[in-house]
């Protein structure tokens, strides 16, 4: 990409500094709330579901979602909208399965809900274990997304440049959770999310005029403009046997995983009642819904506009559709706007992403494993900052080291551990009463195991041109993502492991784990405890 296709650094960069200075000022004002554990890791269940549901849509909507989808459909189509329907759907199975049942009975955390009525040590091991393993990824992959983006945007193309800014980023997540906590966060989310389908939508609408309103004259210019056929599937899957059985994992992945992410699940902790969660989730469905339509038109706007060719070509590949598209629009400034916004969006997903993981090891490994309840005041959130720093650091590191690699991988695997560890031990906990402790640690362990040994073998890792390692070749699972099989191998280990177990768990308090998911009765009371 030339000089001129990046735009002007200098401007891109200001209009940056201008949300991290606005944002920064909001994180302030709000950690002036933040006295107990309630106020850091849940804003004191103080936000109400429409303005949940516009956060979970600025944690769940990543710049892989607004790059990656907006690209992918330029190159391939009708494949690269699959992706979109893939996430959309997911939503649903978090709507009807999990969001008001796990704000009835979880207090702050995933592992609440797991260990409500089995044994606390060994579940909330498991579940802060696999919780660590989706975060990690994730911030892994956002982490040196960043690196990708400033070659993109900014023109920095050198390691170490890219590498100073994914620093930058660290520092500033660190910061966002550190002073600000779950509101400091959320807040963040919510401007990001609005900023991010406010632009959207001025695309939209720019490239919709440029076509007459006309979805149809869109679509024939795109197909015009196309190398190969656009508007028929077949450009990336279901060519061969194997591309077909790659995206029915895919999309297994996608549909069941999103239902058991820790930190969307986490969300549903910040309103205070169980309605205000569904409402949540209703809200959060509509402006995803509409944001992925918007990716519809972008896509297909970016491959009648720019052509494939040319967005493969420049650096970033399939991610430069959605930039090299608002630099055929506006300008410098419009890509300015687009540029801040991708930033914006990294950055609050990894804020969401570390309040969680920070989370997850303070309430659940500290204070209920190691201290055994018995946690000094504030000392739980005392720990849970210490655990901000060190992710964070943790996270810069990784993420340097890994800035250029496939990192396609790292996202794939954390929707594919959060649906074969942490969703089958969900929906056994809220709706198998004989479930037990030994069922539940082999479900997480297990489907986090069979997760990371098929990926590792898989052609992401090695075999292929495209791999993290292209010259090494231990590829020896066919597919992209293990979903299609380790997803059903969690549910199995979870069966397995508790018609094994002769002890039954306390059916008092199965019976009481029934009644308050389903009525959230008591629901309140246990919050407060």
């Amino acid at each position: 990409m030339t000089p001129t296709e990046t735009g002007n650094p200098i401007l891109n960069i200001t209009i940056f500094g201008v949300f991290v200075a606005i944002t920064l000022v909001i994180v302030f004002r709000a950690s002036r709330n933040n006295k107990t554990a309630a106020d850091y890791y849940a804003a004191g269940r103080s936000f109400t579901g429409p303005q949940n549901g516009t956060a979970i849509a600025g944690d769940y909507l990543s710049a892989a979602s607004f790059l990656g989808i907006c690209g992918a459909i330029a190159v391939n189509g009708y494949d690269g909208f699959l992706y979109s329907i893939g996430f959309l759907v997911a939503w649903l199975v978090a709507l009807l399965l999990v969001a008001e049942l796990m704000r009835n009975t979880g207090k702050f955390t995933m592992a609440d809900v797991l260990s409500f009525r089995l044994q606390q040590r060994p579940v909330r091991l498991a579940a802060a274990t696999t919780t660590l393993a989706v975060c990690f990824f994730y911030l892994l992959a956002q982490m040196a997304g960043a690196g990708g983006l400033v070659s993109l945007l900014l023109g920095i193309d050198d390691r170490v440049g890219q590498s100073v800014v994914i620093a930058v980023v660290g520092v500033l997540m660190i910061i966002y959770v550190l002073v600000g906590g779950m509101k400091g966060t959320t807040w963040v989310q919510i401007i990001k999310a609005c900023l991010l389908i406010a632009g959207a939508a001025v695309m939209t609408v720019w490239v919709l005029a440029l076509h007459g309103f006309n979805l149809s004259t869109l679509l024939g210019a795109a197909a015009d403009a196309a190398t190969t056929d656009v508007l028929s599937p077949g450009n990336q899957y279901g060519l061969t046997g194997v591309t077909r059985l790659d995206f029915l994992s895919l999309a297994l992945a996608l549909v069941l995983g999103t239902a058991g992410l820790p930190h969307v699940l986490m969300r549903f902790y910040t309103v205070p009642t169980a309605k205000e969660a569904r409402r949540s989730v209703v809200w959060a469905i509509w402006l995803i819904g509409i944001f992925y339509l918007f990716t519809l038109v972008l896509g297909y706007g970016a491959g009648a506009l720019i052509g494939s060719e040319r967005i493969l070509a420049a650096p970033g590949g399939v991610n430069s559709a959605a930039p090299l598209l608002a630099l055929e629009l506006g300008g410098p400034i419009l890509l300015g706007i687009i540029a801040a916004v991708a930033f914006a969006t990294i950055l609050a997903v990894v804020a969401g992403l570390t309040i969680t993981a920070a989370a997850s090891f303070a309430h659940d490994v500290y204070a209920s494993v190691i201290r055994k309840g018995a946690v000094p005041p504030n000392g739980e959130v005392r720990v849970a900052r210490i655990t901000v720093v060190v992710i964070g650091v943790v996270s810069i590191v990784a993420g340097i080291f890994a800035n250029g690699q496939n990192i396609a991988f790292l996202v794939a695997l954390a929707f594919a551990v959060a649906a074969s560890a942490n969703l089958p031990t969900i929906l056994y906990s809220l709706f198998w009463r004989r479930f037990t402790t030994r069922g539940a640690v082999l479900s997480m362990y297990g489907g986090l195991g069979t997760a990371l040994v098929l990926i590792l073998l898989s052609p992401v890792v090695s075999g292929a041109e495209t791999s993290m390692f292209p010259n090494a070749d231990f590829s020896i699972f066919p597919l992209n993502n293990p979903g299609i099989v380790s997803i059903p191998v969690g549910f199995l280990l979870g069966w397995i492991g508790t018609v094994t177990t002769r002890r039954l768990e306390s059916p008092e308090l199965a019976a009481e784990m029934e009644v308050r998911s389903l009525t959230g009765h008591g629901a309140e009371k246990a919050v407060e405890h």
